[in-house]
């Protein structure tokens, strides 16, 4: 039995915007999800529906079996972590850390416990007698993570909690968020637009889009097997490479191809002849001495590797190489014929 359950979970506002079209989702205990997609696509107001900050107007939402559709924040176990910190201004570190504990009823003596651990483990233990305007972007954000993990919940819900931060401290605190979750087994569900933070962090990948699921899975699926064309460019920096055309019967078996060339792929796939869109990831790509021929017109380095864009006869392809090329220099392309995925050009959707 799952331990939380969306059933045709819906939100329409007042002025008539769909922000959530009916979505299922079932989450294990325990399991880290991540709610994926561009702006606007309804993660955010899908966590908030889930925490009780937004009513749904359609569906149903369960927690362990219990039907929490319409219950107050405050009758959910929940812990939120929202993107721009919101710590109360006039409360010093410690005392932010500890309210939730103090509206629980906890004594004393356990909070100063739970707020000295929690400290240690975000090396904030220096800042729990300043008040928030004292502290930088990074250390608010530790502060609020604090809050929300001072105590266990039955469940974290969060809201792009790393979004406004440098990188050096989005990767630190998203590998402690990573650690903490593992560590106490407690189930989280993260929102972001960030398609490397949520393939680093998840356990499964609900990839959104127009206020509806395209695609649900590990991330290794999500992004080796994506369900359709959105799923396949999006997920991805950069994205797949996505070139439309035909596959044709040949005497050694099907290929694919583009009109006005004669260059042709062979597609190992139970597939009748028909029009396609070809696709593969820049890093099945790769140079070779022959192969399809086309000519650099973008290099970018990247310091460990680079991506180079490269015109060819059949279309604009990107390879990830750590070769440094020149703008102009004509080099050969092997494309690794067991990594291509096909996709129906009328539908979107993943063929082979």
């Amino acid at each position: 039995m799952p331990f939380l359950e969306l059933q045709n979970l819906q939100k329409t506002y007042p002025d008539g915007t769909r922000a959530v079209r009916g979505i299922d989702l079932r989450v294990d205990k325990g399991e880290f999800i991540v709610l994926l997609g561009p702006s606007g696509c309804g993660k955010t107001t899908t966590l908030r529906m889930i925490a009780g900050l937004e009513d749904p107007t359609g569906g149903r939402i369960t927690f362990d079996n219990q039907n929490v559709t319409h219950l107050p924040p405050s009758q959910r176990d929940v812990g939120f972590v929202f993107q721009f910190y919101a710590l109360y201004p006039h409360m010093t570190v410690r005392k932010n850390i500890a309210f939730p504990l103090e509206n629980i009823g906890t004594s004393p003596a356990d909070t100063e416990a739970a707020i000295d651990r929690v400290a240690h483990a975000l090396s904030i233990e220096t800042l729990l007698n300043q008040y928030p305007r004292e502290l930088s972007g990074g250390d608010q954000q530790r502060v609020s993570l604090a809050r929300a993990m001072v105590r266990t919940p039955d469940i974290y819900l969060m809201d792009e909690p790393l979004g406004t931060l440098d990188a050096e401290h989005r990767l630190e605190l998203r590998a402690f968020i990573r650690r903490q979750q593992l560590s106490l087994s407690i189930t989280a569900i993260y929102v972001t637009h960030d398609q490397e933070e949520a393939l680093s962090l998840a356990d499964r990948i609900v990839v959104m889009d127009g206020g509806k699921i395209r695609q649900i899975g590990s991330p290794s699926e999500i992004y080796n097997h994506p369900a359709d064309l959105f799923v396949a460019n999006f997920v991805g920096s950069p994205g797949m490479n996505l070139l439309t055309g035909q596959i044709v019967q040949r005497e050694n078996g099907l290929s694919f191809t583009r009109p006005d060339t004669d260059i042709h792929i062979p597609i190992h796939a139970n597939i009748a002849p028909a029009q396609i869109i070809f696709g593969m990831r820049p890093e099945f790509i790769r140079p070779t001495n022959r192969g399809i021929p086309g000519k650099v017109i973008l290099s970018e380095y990247l310091g460990s590797h680079g991506y180079v864009h490269v015109d060819t006869p059949i279309g604009e392809l990107i390879m990830r190489s750590t070769d440094r090329f020149a703008i102009g220099e004509t080099i050969h392309l092997h494309l690794n014929e067991t990594h291509i995925r096909l996709f129906d050009p009328d539908t979107e959707t993943a063929l082979a």
